[in-house]
């Protein structure tokens, strides 16, 4: 998170977005895809490479009480770990045939963090009165990725494919 915000948001949850690199947007895609999503996002730190695709982004949700950081990684530790998340996924027999085949090919991913909003120490879910973290702006930024980069969505926790 931004060092001005680190300090209000606290880390929740890692969820990957795993595609082949030659599908690696452009930031100015990434940007345009979260703000068609809904209105009230807020984009910040954008940084790209020299050929003006994504390296990372931040996204906060104020109304959701939470902000996502994402980041681009690529190469081999990707490929390894995509190597073990298959392997992993197979024994578990319920994953879909079509994206375990689609992430056999990926050597590249986001890594999209997910923080809640602190407000005043406490956990902006807490205070059950007040419109606290809703987790739904998570869920629609890792579609709006997976459907750029025609990647699949990974929740690395429980080994699932999205």
């Amino acid at each position: 998170m931004p060092d001005n915000e680190s300090d209000r948001f606290e880390w929740r949850e890692t969820y990957f977005v795993v595609f082949q690199a030659g599908k690696r947007p452009l930031l100015s895609d990434v940007e345009a895809a979260v703000k068609r999503l809904r209105g009230h996002f807020r984009l910040t730190e954008p940084m790209a490479d020299d050929e003006g695709r994504i390296e990372s982004l931040n996204v906060v949700s104020p109304e959701d009480h939470s902000a996502l950081e994402i980041d681009y990684l690529s190469g081999e530790e990707v490929v390894e770990q995509v190597a073990e998340l298959t392997g992993e996924i197979k024994k578990g027999g319920d994953a879909d045939r079509e994206k375990l085949k689609k992430l056999r090919g990926c050597d590249a991913r986001f890594e999209v963090m997910h923080f809640e909003e602190m407000v005043d120490g406490e956990m902006a879910g807490v205070d059950e009165d007040d419109e606290g973290f809703d987790p739904s702006a998570l869920l629609v930024v890792l579609d709006a990725l997976v459907e750029l980069t025609d990647g699949v969505g990974v929740d690395p926790q429980s080994g699932s494919l999205l």
